[in-house]
């Protein structure tokens, strides 16, 4: 069953108030005689928050990424701080003061529009009972990465490097934040002088001021799923340095002019991309727990 984009952001089960069945392998249909209603209440609350702020599609699509590549997607993200058994990941030095759209999962527990692919998701997934601070920040990828430190990090979670450069795509959609792209406009050569003074108008170069102030990934169509993203490369108009050391002179190069001038192939590497990342590490019963409060194990 293909799911519309918008649809998706909110199907990946961060947590669900629904009964999992005894030890039912995960399916696209898991829900069907459960609740029926699913989908159609996960895309109409999504697309309310959309509507309500743009920017939360994007948010959304982030946390999912950021729950998924620490300890699989188990919903460990979106727990708190337990004294006494652990220090979970929403302060962890890539998520801090940027992660956004807990709320959002929140309210909708087991109930997103922008045009985008579609691809298969598998449901009935279950919640983690622990979470863990360093394993986020170890396990993110750093928006000063090299393109080595990239491609060494997807390989250890199972994707090739082209799979990393695809998945990159998903900074079609969203911003950024002074203090993750201060260092690239203000220190590397390997960007557009004229992009670079343009983002430094809104990103003092000490330390401190103005961190916060916030950038598109991709200044052409920031609220649009498309290939801009991968054109800007070729520009140098890439606003991480993990972005631009996609375009570099490097074994990826091939791949983003491949994308620049093929939305198409973008778009059905994509969701293949996605719906591989939707299988990491699932808890399904006996594993796990259904939580009542994403936030906290019941």
């Amino acid at each position: 069953m293909a799911l519309q984009f918008g649809r998706l952001l909110g199907l990946f089960m961060f947590c669900s108030v629904l009964i999992a069945g005894n030890g039912q392998l995960l399916s696209p249909n898991f829900y069907d005689r459960s609740c029926p209603d699913l989908l159609s209440i996960v895309q109409s609350e999504m697309r309310r928050a959309v509507a309500a702020e743009r920017r939360m599609g994007a948010s959304i699509l982030r946390l999912f990424f950021h729950d998924c590549f620490v300890n699989g997607c188990d919903g460990s993200v979106l727990l708190d701080d337990i004294p006494g058994l652990f220090v979970g990941e929403k302060n962890a030095i890539p998520n801090a003061r940027s992660l956004r759209g807990y709320e959002v999962i929140d309210g909708i527990k087991a109930r997103s529009s922008l045009g985008g692919p579609s691809w298969t998701v598998q449901l009935g997934r279950r919640d983690a009972t622990t979470a863990s601070l360093n394993a986020a920040n170890t396990n993110l990828p750093p928006p000063n990465g090299t393109l080595d430190d990239l491609i060494s990090l997807f390989v250890s979670k199972g994707f090739s490097a082209r799979e990393m450069t695809t998945l990159s795509g998903a900074h079609t959609l969203g911003f950024s934040r002074c203090v993750s792209f201060r260092p690239h406009i203000y220190s590397d050569a390997d960007i557009n002088p004229a992009f670079a003074a343009q983002r430094r108008q809104g990103c003092p170069v000490a330390a401190g001021i103005g961190d916060d102030n916030l950038a598109p990934l991709d200044p052409t169509s920031p609220a649009g799923f498309d290939n801009a993203y991968y054109q800007n490369l070729m520009l140098r108009r890439g606003l991480l340095r993990s972005d631009q050391e996609l375009f570099n002179g490097g074994s990826q190069d091939s791949v983003v002019m491949t994308y620049s001038n093929n939305a198409a192939a973008f778009r059905v590497d994509f969701a293949a991309g996605m719906e591989k990342m939707g299988g990491m590490g699932p808890l399904t019963w006996p594993s796990g727990q259904i939580r009542l409060d994403c936030t906290r194990v019941n």
